[in-house]
């Protein structure tokens, strides 16, 4: 499963830099590592979105409060 982050200069403003803090962490405690690989990206063209996350290319906009729900729904139940 591929989980990219846009950190972009609008999504770095609403938070960017904790939703991958935020993952990173969440998948080494999880211990998925092996299944999930995460990355950045710049403009995903969704500025108005909040944090654009996508999930296998579909996507998401995913402030810091719910990156642990978030996580639960879209990546946990679907690995």
């Amino acid at each position: 499963m591929k989980v990219t982050v846009c950190i972009g200069s609008s999504c770095h403003l609403k938070g960017s830099r904790q939703v991958v803090e935020q993952l990173q962490s969440l998948i080494a405690e999880n211990q998925v590592g092996d299944r999930v690989e995460l990355g950045g990206t710049f403009c995903m063209g969704h500025c108005q979105d909040g944090v654009c996350v996508t999930v296998d290319d579909a996507l998401h906009s995913v402030s810091p409060e719910i990156v642990s729900d978030f996580f639960k729904t879209q990546v946990l139940e679907k690995l």
